[in-house]
């Protein structure tokens, strides 16, 4: 089973479910996984908690095997069911504080978190002399700020600003004017250093970090209006709440999102090794404008598809069950993605230590940039986030 919200106020990500949809038949179309189809079943969470419960009982209904490429904020609503039935819960987005602690989690990247930290650290590479960061009014949006701040750490910006933000809103011209503000009132001289240092700017100034999934764009458009009143002033978001799309769709290279960094889990877009996975959309989504090869949400699903497929394979032809591949999953054997990530394997000693997010085996991030109105690697490789987040996640002195 896939899920994912659709048809909301907040954040929809209808590109996940209809991306399983579209691996599964280019799967079936080639034999099955070892002469078995493979079946895809979705549900709509309507980033809702009793949706999302009633998804996880309906998995556990259907009996499946994995909920596999997922999005849901809601890890209270789901995770106990997936845990009661035994399902193992493969390549969620990112977004709930379960998919990282639960036993049953088997994450593909480090979620929001790592891309919090990792954005820390690109906007201190940019020399930012002060960062206000934007973000939702909700518990997930309450464990950034101190991720932010981890990664600007060392910098000369100091501690970011916390604006916080009505996940559903149409507009944001208060928190826009209270972002400028604060960054406004740093006074610091920044500097970068290291890995991040290749994507320094040149010049200190001040900063604003958007991180409201798709309600990104209207933040930016109320920013727009009032930004002129800061000179100098660079902005910044996370892949999922800034994509290709969006800059196409606000004016790609007169777009406000011109110049911004962007703090992503995988290769940019262009890049060679996402080929696979364009012609399966090409050949399988039958034009459904919903599968954006660009979006890190169908990026997520078809990393999660891949590892569900090598998992399956390596049953050695016996039917699977929630148990076996659980079991398989368990076992640490290693897990390529076509270098999509670094191999990944959930064994023990793989794991972050980091109290909060125990269950994170991948903590390398990519670093892009809005170029000529495209969304560009400005660093080669994955930088690699882990003492970031086990700093940014430690409990305060």
């Amino acid at each position: 089973m896939t899920w994912a919200p659709q048809g909301t106020s907040a954040t929809d990500m209808p590109g996940m479910p209809a991306m399983a949809q579209a691996y599964a038949r280019w799967v079936n179309a080639r034999g099955g996984v070892d002469g078995r189809r493979l079946k895809v079943l979705t549900c709509n969470d309507r980033n809702d908690t009793v949706r999302a419960a009633r998804c996880a009982s309906r998995a556990a209904k259907e009996e499946v095997v994995a909920v596999v490429g997922s999005y849901s904020q809601h890890g209270r609503s789901f995770m106990s069911a997936l845990e009661q039935a035994g399902i193992p819960y493969i390549g969620g987005y990112g977004v709930a504080h379960q998919e990282f602690s639960s036993p049953l989690s088997y994450p593909v990247n480090g979620g929001l978190p790592a891309l919090v930290a990792g954005n820390g650290r690109q906007l201190a590479a940019g020399n930012c002399s002060h960062v206000s960061l934007v973000r939702p009014d909700t518990s997930a949006g309450d464990q950034l700020p101190p991720l932010l701040d981890a990664g600007l750490a060392g910098s000369g910006a100091g501690r970011a600003t916390d604006v916080r933000a009505p996940e559903g809103a149409s507009a944001y011209a208060r928190q826009a004017g209270q972002a400028l503000k604060g960054a406004g009132d740093g006074d610091g001289s920044g500097a970068g250093d290291g890995d991040a240092g290749r994507a320094r700017s040149g010049g200190s100034g001040p900063c604003v970090t958007a991180v409201l999934g798709g309600r990104t764009d209207a933040f930016f458009d109320s920013f727009r209006r009032l930004r002129k009143d800061v000179p100098g002033i660079r902005t910044a978001s996370v892949l999922g709440s800034v994509r290709q799309s969006l800059i196409d769709r606000t004016g790609g290279r007169r777009s406000p999102l011109e110049g911004a960094y962007a703090t992503g889990w995988y290769p940019a877009a262009d890049d060679p090794r996402w080929a696979p996975m364009r012609k399966v959309i090409d050949e399988h989504a039958f034009g459904d404008d919903r599968v954006d090869g660009s979006d890190p949400g169908v990026q997520t699903t078809w990393v999660a598809y891949t590892v569900l497929r090598q998992v399956l394979e390596s049953l050695g032809g016996e039917a699977p069950t929630a148990e076996s591949v659980r079991r398989a999953l368990d076992r640490g054997d290693t897990v390529a993605t076509g270098g999509l990530t670094p191999e990944l394997n959930w064994g023990y000693d793989n794991m972050l230590a980091a109290r909060d997010f125990p269950r994170i085996v991948n903590a390398k991030v990519t670093y892009q940039r809005v170029r000529e109105g495209r969304l560009v690697a400005v660093h080669k490789g994955f930088v690699d986030v882990e003492e970031t987040l086990e700093s940014g996640a430690a409990p305060a002195s």
